[in-house]
């Protein structure tokens, strides 16, 4: 292993999931970060910002929320992504 790689036995994930509420009338995009098996960021449609779920990721959060192209990208997936596969 080379110093400063991460442990061989770390996982790291990401999960979308939509959630219908009434159809398509109401839709609701979570997007997780998860570091072994502790959430640590997560945007949510509702909210429109990024949360920082732990100390780690709050630089991340506080960074990603300044660019507004992003938030809109995110928030734009809740068309492309959930109502289109509804």
């Amino acid at each position: 292993m080379w110093p400063g790689s991460p442990a061989e036995d770390f996982m790291y994930q990401f999960k979308g999931t939509c959630y219908f509420t009434n159809g398509t009338q109401r839709v609701r995009l979570m997007a997780r970060q998860i570091y072994n098996k502790e959430e640590i960021l997560c945007f949510d449609s509702d909210v429109g910002v990024f949360v920082a779920v732990t100390e780690l990721k709050m630089s991340s959060a506080k960074s990603w929320n300044a660019q507004k192209g992003l938030l809109a990208e995110y928030q734009a997936h809740v068309d492309t992504l959930c109502r289109h596969n509804y």
